[in-house]
């Protein structure tokens, strides 16, 4: 993995992701959003890992978008087979992930830094970070999932006067709208997001598959069927011994021990 741009390790069930490249605020180009998706694959085949935790390095940024340099020595068609191919791919990855994904926001997070969170699961942000989808500033628009995955998760007039005006909102702001699920001090942000991840971990990881599943598919059905989805995958869970170690761990007023199987 490159030591350069992307930073992984293991600590316990738990795989921490950090996007390095504090120089240019986190921002990515082609080759980091590969690298990237790389980091996450080889961390979602890893069967000690429950949970994927995304950060960025330093303190400013998160991910301050694309790389602008890069992007503009682009045309369309290119723009369109490699970089948009290959974010579009990799946030799709994150996303449709059976594993638990957390955004530990430690600053900007800016254009496809937005879009980067709206494809993880739970958003922990910083104090000082800053949440804006800016490419209508640069004369272009979200072109990493942003304008749908937004539309789907948050009001659409709040959604929709974010992309107009491109302006930044604060933390505070984004949990507000829906963005995030909570603000946490700058210096406790990333031990407090690998301990919800930890917390987390210590369920059982077949049944957080098969909600994660519940949950993704569902939100694309219409009512009677993802209730339907549902109602099979929980009939499924019954089938596992993770279900009665949990019902007998309750029962015999212990801790359960969770295996996945």
């Amino acid at each position: 993995m490159s030591e350069e741009s992307i930073l992984t390790e293991v600590r316990g069930h738990v795989g921490l992701i950090t996007i390095n490249r504090p120089h240019i605020h986190n921002a990515i180009d082609s080759p980091t959003i590969n690298l990237l998706e790389q980091a996450f694959c080889k961390l979602e085949a890893d069967e000690r890992v429950r949970v994927i935790v995304f950060t960025g390095a330093g303190e400013k940024a998160f991910v301050a978008g694309g790389d602008l340099g890069e992007m503009n020595a682009r045309q369309g068609l290119a723009h369109y087979r490699e970089f948009a191919e290959d974010i579009h791919r990799a946030f799709r990855r994150f996303e449709a992930s059976d594993k638990p994904t957390i955004a530990a926001v430690n600053g900007w997070a800016l254009g496809g830094g937005t879009e980067l969170l709206l494809a993880l699961d739970i958003r922990l942000v910083s104090e000082t970070a800053s949440i804006a989808l800016t490419e209508i500033n640069l004369g272009l628009f979200p072109g990493a999932g942003g304008t749908q995955r937004i539309i789907r998760q948050i009001s659409p007039c709040v959604a929709k006067e974010m992309m107009f005006s491109g302006d930044r909102i604060s933390a505070a702001d984004a949990v507000r709208f829906g963005l995030a699920n909570r603000v946490v001090p700058a210096a406790q942000l990333l031990d407090e997001a690998m301990a919800l991840a930890e917390k987390i971990a210590r369920k059982s990881p077949l049944v957080l598959k098969l909600l994660k599943r519940a949950l993704r598919d569902g939100a694309d059905m219409p009512l009677t069927a993802a209730l339907a989805h549902e109602q099979a995958l929980v009939s499924l869970v019954f089938d596992t011994r993770d279900a009665h170690e949990g019902m007998s761990a309750f029962l015999e007023k212990r801790a359960p021990n969770f295996t996945g199987h």
